[in-house]
């Protein structure tokens, strides 16, 4: 096969983002610069290469449009739970089960991948950290185990699947050219096993610090200096479960946390209408019902999309018809939410909400528009529309790459499903769990056939590797930084206590993924 010196310009430019992303910068820049060049190459045109770039990312944002709106609805409904206070109300009810270290683990465990299933980590944790933590702690639960339990069942565990959302999945799919359902239920089964794995090694590691219930415990914990980093401020990624977040700021959530609810993690201040609005008793009654009814809900969702996939009862839903669902559903819980408590101003407020949700979502993920136009350039079905030349035969300039070192590619699914894991790696260390999916999901579509492997089955390998280490386990300057602050434990010390059950979770998830699919 020729390689043109497009397919040469574009090697370079996944070259110098994979180097920049080891770097620890962020790939904003040199994605949109080899967008330009690989485009004037392909064309030969400097004004077709130009308007490339503003072309990929329009592309980009078509295709992942349905993925930003979703993520919009999922922070407006989450809004008007919070000013209502349901969201609060949704992990009291854990509290009563911690009767001893043992119980709070298994308790903080579960509460953090309940709710963070369903609207990520980036409110499970000053949820967790306000309502949950001090009873943990009071229990005989050390700090540090907590924080570590904390991050690998929400950062690991519910963001690296976000089977319920399908955000993640979403950009691997469409990378790799594969159904969204199928990387979804990969990357789901793949996640409970790392997360089984990390969680028992962090449990047999920690079970004799573990003590009996008694006050002294929160006390000492609350008297002890927090672990904040007291270094330069932190620039997180743009992962849902990241965040900008300097000392000052970290200090304040840890302080915050055993008084209340994260108010810096809300996404924006409330709007001027909604902000003007007199102060209104906290509606009880209808807190606790939105409670229930929300996470009900939303577990009867799941529920259908899994009894849809199993047998023959209802049809199966998955892919941008499971996201429809989802966002429908979710859109009216917040219409309901918003006028049980505000009534006629409900028009208002949920209108708020929903902008508020959408400047959150391309605040979040606009940073993924530009990355994964680069990547889409790659892709022979955008070529034509980026670089708006229209040849018979499109060139696919990954997957020509990819063919064109066919015979040196080890016809061996375990080895490489343990390559795209460590690129996977790779690409969450600049911070953002879902910058490198593009990467990973195009590597996946490209080497899979030529391996003879599921290219959905590597993609969710990929997806495994960048959320758990971008998402916020394995790397301080990710959103494991607002995880120590609520646990009032050093970021350093957590990533070292998160380090080894991480490693060997996804390990073990990768070596089984080739045996399962």
């Amino acid at each position: 096969m020729e390689l043109t010196a497009a397919h040469w310009t574009y090697l370079a430019g996944v070259v110098v983002i994979i180097g920049v992303m080891i770097a620890r910068r962020n790939i904003v820049v040199p994605a949109v610069l080899a967008t330009f060049l690989t485009a004037w190459a392909y064309s030969g045109d400097l004004v077709k290469g130009l308007a490339s770039i503003f072309t990929a990312s329009l592309t980009a944002a078509g295709e992942l449009f349905s993925i930003f709106l979703i993520i919009a609805i999922i922070t407006a409904l989450l809004g008007g739970l919070r000013a209502m206070g349901a969201e609060q109300r949704m992990v009291r009810p854990f509290r009563g089960l911690m009767r001893g270290g043992r119980a709070a683990f298994l308790t903080i465990a579960a509460a953090t991948y309940f709710i963070s299933l369903f609207f990520w980590p980036t409110p499970a944790v000053p949820l967790i950290g306000a309502i949950l933590l001090p009873a943990a702690i009071r229990a005989g639960l050390p700090a540090m185990t907590a924080g570590a339990v904390m991050a690998v069942a929400g950062q690991g565990m519910a963001l690296s699947s976000d089977y319920v959302i399908q955000v993640a999945p979403g950009l691997s799919a469409k990378a790799a050219g594969v159904g969204t359902g199928a990387v979804a239920d990969r990357a789901m089964v793949l996640s409970l096993i790392t997360g089984a794995v990390a969680l028992t090694y962090l449990y047999l590691r920690g079970r004799r610090s573990f003590g009996v219930a008694g006050d002294e415990h929160e006390l000492r914990w609350l008297a002890q200096e927090n672990g904040l980093d007291a270094g330069a401020e932190v620039q997180l990624g743009g992962s849902p479960g990241a965040r900008g977040i300097g000392k000052g700021a970290a200090a304040a959530a840890a302080t915050r946390a055993a008084t209340g609810p994260d108010t810096a993690t809300q996404v924006l201040e409330p709007s001027p209408e909604v902000a003007a609005a007199p102060p209104k008793p906290e509606p009880v009654r209808r807190s606790r019902l939105f409670a229930v009814l929300v996470p009900l809900t939303f577990a009867a969702i799941v529920g259908y999309m899994l009894l849809g996939k199993f047998t023959d009862v209802v049809g199966d839903v998955q892919g941008d018809e499971a996201a429809g669902l989802v966002g429908g559903v979710a859109m009216l819980l917040l219409f309901a939410a918003v006028f049980s408590i505000d009534g006629s101003h409900g028009l208002t407020t949920a209108a708020s909400h929903v902008v508020d949700g959408l400047v959150f979502a391309f605040k979040a993920m606009g940073v993924v528009v530009p990355i994964a136009g680069f990547f889409f350039l790659g892709n022979a079905e955008f070529v034509s529309r980026i670089t708006g030349v229209h040849d018979a035969k499109p060139p696919a300039l990954l997957f020509d790459l990819v063919a064109s070192v066919d015979q040196h590619i080890p016809d061996n699914g375990f080895m490489l499903s343990f390559a795209i894991l460590i690129i996977g790696m790779i690409t969450g260390l600049e911070g953002s769990g879902f910058a490198g999916l593009p990467l990973t999901g195009s590597l996946a579509g490209a080497l899979g056939p030529a391996a003879h492997t599921d290219p959905a089955t590597l993609a969710a390998v990929g997806q495994m590797g960048s959320v758990w280490t971008g998402g916020g386990t394995l790397i301080a300057w990710s959103s494991l930084l607002a995880v120590a602050g609520v646990a009032r434990v050093p970021v350093q010390d957590l990533v070292r206590h998160c380090f080894l059950p991480v490693i060997a979770g996804l390990a073990a998830a990768t070596a089984l993924a080739t045996v399962l699919f």
